[in-house]
């Protein structure tokens, strides 16, 4: 059954609109969430899903754990060095309603070769996602499904202005609202991990975006304040600099490929006192600093990012608090924000 929040649609959009005037504070992230468990009795049927199976009940458990998982850990890493300082997060997350269906994923036809993908304008229209966007205030809708023999977009963005995510980007593949919408579709067969990183993908195209590395020739982007400065990366994707810096989701400072994230190798990096103006003070680092877990990788770096309490500047002005991209992206694009003030 659909839960509703205690503001109305109009309540919602001013609050959200006084928060991402600076986001000078917290502000929230309203979530939808939609979930297809294609069933046979009280067994997921894997000859739909291909790749998940066994009791329904228990998967059905473990994707409701994982979305509270995921926005408890989606909240700290927005916690600007939240491992050593008591910033509040940027953002929280709040399911404010959610819906299930014991059916198949519904699927357009698949173009040549390629696999098959979700008809996500059809899911749109059956949750009434128009509703849910302009007079709830849904900012995120959270898809649980299955990967098998169908294709899926970790990331993707209906927006008035264009679609910047971690997908093909296609302009029609989702139905276009007054406000900017993104669904992030989740493999129930994997982990918080998977999810996590669909969201820290979706962070670094909308700071690429921000940034111009879409316009920016590739033997020019380690010269970027994101991939350059920050990430410390090339054309290549990996990490170029010495001292490494901050690194992105497949790279951790030491990294020497993706998904590299439990490499014992020692740098020097300035991760934890990072300056977008010459190198912060550095300390040797391997793996062994996040655990060489995944998990702890990717809330570490999500929390190295420019947020609430930070006192960053570039050229004499101070950074803008990275989060507030994905708070209001309407109002980034309308105002035509950098990623400095």
């Amino acid at each position: 059954m659909m839960q509703t929040c205690p503001q109305t649609g109009v309540e919602r959009g001013m609050i959200a609109t006084l928060l991402a005037a600076t986001l000078a504070q917290t502000a929230t992230i309203e979530v939808f969430v939609v979930s297809f468990f294609p069933c046979r009795g009280d067994e997921i049927d894997q000859s739909v899903t291909h790749d998940v199976g066994g009791s329904y009940a228990d998967l059905r458990a473990k994707t409701r754990a994982l979305t509270i998982d995921a926005a408890k850990a989606l909240e700290e890493g927005s916690r600007f060095r939240g491992y050593k300082t008591q910033n509040p997060p940027s953002l929280r997350y709040r399911v404010v309603g959610q819906v299930e269906y014991k059916e198949a994923i519904p699927l357009r036809p698949a173009r040549g070769n390629d696999a098959p993908l979700p008809d996500y304008n059809a899911i749109m229209e059956r949750i009434d996602a128009k509703k849910l966007v302009e007079e709830q205030g849904v900012d995120e809708i959270w898809m649980w499904g299955y990967h098998g023999k169908i294709g899926l977009w970790e990331s993707n963005m209906s927006s008035p202005t264009g679609d910047v995510s971690n997908s093909n980007r296609d302009q029609k593949d989702l139905p276009v609202f007054s406000r900017t919408y993104t669904v992030y579709h989740y493999n129930y067969g994997r982990g918080l991990g998977e999810m996590l990183e669909n969201h820290m993908h979706q962070l670094e195209h909308l700071l690429n975006h921000v940034d111009g590395r879409e316009t920016t020739p590739p033997d020019k982007w380690s010269e970027l304040l994101f991939w350059g400065k920050f990430v410390g990366s090339d054309a290549s994707h990996k990490i170029v600099t010495n001292p490494a810096r901050c690194g992105w989701t497949h790279y951790a400072p030491n990294s020497e490929k993706d998904y590299d994230w439990a490499n014992p190798r020692y740098v020097e990096t300035d991760i934890e006192d990072w300056k977008p103006e010459g190198i912060g003070k550095t300390q040797r680092m391997n793996a062994d600093r996040w655990d060489r877990d995944p998990i702890k990788w990717r809330i570490y770096w999500l929390q190295a990012i420019p947020g609430l309490g930070h006192k960053l500047t570039y050229q004499g002005r101070p950074l803008r608090n990275w989060w507030s991209f994905v708070a209001d992206w309407d109002k980034a694009k309308k105002e035509k924000w950098t990623l400095v003030e």
